[in-house]
């Protein structure tokens, strides 16, 4: 035998990739994209400190990042009303999800989502050898009740929750997230994936204490701040569980400029405001052109929209289709009755008018093939 000797659970696992980027498809359709809002990005882009910021450190990028991030870390916790120790700085959130899965789940362990939330999440916890047990939408929306007797009764390691919701858009009351941490089974983490938080209204967020060891919150500079392509985001837990990610994260897995760029991002929270206003009214944007087609929408408290085709999944993956083959990148929810929906990210002026010359005709050659 020649070659490597895999692991029995790699060996078994498909090479699977949770999103094809929007590079990809660009390639395979042989043409870019007019309109790139599939991915949740922020094309409103960082601060310009930000991007000052990143510039001014490429000089230095020879130095490895300082692994413990004490500065950012120290910024972020004076925003946050809590300590750098309960701050962990990571390679985005699906970095420091893998972190946490790698953490706690042994092969076999079970571990509870809903079903058709996050693929990534997923997709780390059959890398390690987890159980997934999935338990359906409710109106839209993750059914946190279904969530925690699904972890009653496999005695879940994880729940994991992402609020607001992606890719639905929806949120669960943050006082029914806090409540929710007295009814979780001994010794199981609810991972609470929060990377939509900046547009949230106050009413998702759940007040918890810092020193909370029963639940991860997760947080990113890849939406509100617009620093998809750095990489950064922040896990805040209880010092302890901070403290016990040093065993098995990478420490210098950081980028250096990333790091700095962040850092700037953080401290210019008017610009943050500027782009929640224009994703506020990017999104009234497209609730309008998704009317004017006789569409609906389902609310959203994140930065895209879940535009109703008013059909099944079947239509809704023709309409995806012919969007794509018009040069309109959106993606769409994998599971149904939610694939009855289109997801669009939202967008400056020019990809609003790109959309709203697009779906007419999109929907009309997907009626027609229907």
């Amino acid at each position: 035998m020649t070659g490597p000797r895999y692991t029995k659970l790699a060996a078994a696992l498909p090479a699977t990739v949770p999103f094809v980027g929007p590079e990809e498809l660009q390639r395979k359709r042989g043409a870019p994209f007019r309109a790139r809002l599939g991915a949740n990005e922020s094309v409103f882009g960082p601060s310009p400190f930000a991007v000052a910021a990143m510039q001014d450190e490429a000089g230095e990028i020879w130095k490895y990042a300082d692994a413990s991030h004490e500065e950012l870390k120290a910024a972020l916790a004076q925003q946050l009303g809590m300590t750098p120790a309960n701050i962990l700085i990571g390679e985005g959130i699906d970095g420091l999800l893998g972190y946490a899965v790698r953490l706690l789940v042994e092969p076999g362990d079970a571990v509870v989502t809903s079903e058709g939330a996050y693929p990534t999440f997923n997709y780390h916890v059959a890398g390690f050898g987890g159980t997934l047990h999935k338990v359906p939408y409710a109106d839209d929306r993750e059914d946190l009740r279904a969530l925690l007797a699904k972890a009653h009764e496999t005695d879940a390691k994880i729940v994991y929750l992402a609020n607001p919701d992606n890719p639905m858009g929806t949120f669960v009351k943050g006082s029914d997230i806090a409540q929710a941490l007295d009814d979780l089974p001994e010794g199981c983490t609810l991972m609470l994936d929060e990377a939509y938080v900046e547009f949230a209204p106050a009413e998702a967020v759940p007040q918890i204490a810092a020193d909370d060891d029963r639940v991860i919150r997760f947080r990113t500079f890849s939406k509100g701040y617009g620093m998809a392509g750095a990489r950064v985001g922040y896990a805040m837990s209880h010092p302890d569980v901070i403290k016990s990610f040093d065993k098995i994260r990478n420490h210098f897995g950081m980028n250096r400029a990333a790091v700095a760029g962040a850092l700037a991002a953080q401290q210019d929270q008017e610009w943050l405001h500027e782009v929640i206003a224009l994703v506020k009214h990017s999104k009234a944007e497209i609730t309008r052109i998704a009317a004017d087609n006789g569409l609906t929408c389902v609310p959203s408290a994140t930065n895209f929209v879940a535009v109703d085709c008013g059909a099944d999944g079947d239509f809704a993956r023709k309409v995806l289709a012919e969007l794509a083959e018009d040069g309109v990148f959106v993606r769409m929810p994998f599971v149904a009755p939610q694939d009855r929906c289109i997801r669009i990210s939202a967008g400056a002026a020019d990809d609003m008018a790109v959309l709203a010359e697009a779906l007419p005709k999109a929907l009309a050659r997907a009626r027609a093939k229907a």
